[in-house]
């Protein structure tokens, strides 16, 4: 009896081993980061301050389609403002996947698309690494691409 005991716990042990964590969101967190995403666009189309500082962690860092890194909050929100009020138009951004690190990390993937005063749009990548902290969800890393043409 003791060897079987001890060979149904060894098999339940390798079983919960050999699978990792899930990397689909719940319907719960698919929601909180896609409303995230949302409220990162809102505060870029009003340049509203309060609301990046809000939704942003203290060491974010954004990889931006010209090349320029911008380290830690201050250095984000001066940029992003700096650049919204550069190139101004309509910011959509469409979440395409969310990939969940653990529970409370996830890697986002957004089409990025910015309709430009002249009606043509500019259509990018950005991906979002968030993460949970005491108040919610966060955004802790952003990185814009801009496919090439070839």
């Amino acid at each position: 009896m003791k060897n079987v005991l001890s060979i149904l716990c060894l098999n339940l042990a390798v079983t919960l081993l050999s699978h990792g964590q899930a990397t689909t969101p719940t319907e719960n967190q698919r929601k909180e980061i896609s409303a995230l995403i949302d409220k990162y666009s809102e505060a870029r189309e009003k340049m509203d301050t309060i609301l990046l500082k809000n939704i942003l962690t203290n060491d974010v860092d954004q990889l931006v389609s010209t090349g320029e890194w911008r380290n830690g909050i201050n250095a984000s929100v001066k940029g992003m403002l700096r650049s919204s009020s550069g190139a101004p138009g309509t910011r959509t951004l469409t979440v395409e996947k969310i990939r969940m690190i653990n529970a409370n990390s996830a890697i986002v993937d957004c089409k990025y698309e910015i309709q430009n005063d002249d009606g043509t749009p500019r259509k990018m990548w950005s991906t979002f690494i968030v993460q949970t902290v005491k108040d919610g969800w966060k955004i802790s890393a952003i990185r814009n691409m801009l496919p090439s043409g070839g």
